[in-house]
């Protein structure tokens, strides 16, 4: 299997962190709308900063990939 050169990688990687994050949000204000989180602003604070941080945890590893030197 070829290498996949470092534009072709960002590219990749921009795409799926788009079209993930897209998802991801959607996911996350369904559940805040659900009625499932309590009305206390502090719980609400908290549920968001976890939430808001929370999608960058495995997104590491493609951020690696993404920026990976090309091999000579």
């Amino acid at each position: 299997m070829p290498k996949l050169s470092l534009s072709v990688r960002k590219l990749l990687g921009t795409i799926f962190l788009l079209v993930f994050l897209f998802f991801y949000a959607l996911l996350i204000m369904t559940i805040a709308v659900s009625g499932h989180l309590p009305e206390h602003g502090a719980v609400q604070f908290a549920y968001y900063l976890i939430a808001g941080t929370i999608w960058a945890l495995p997104f590491r590893y493609v951020f690696n990939w993404m920026l990976k030197p090309d091999a000579e």
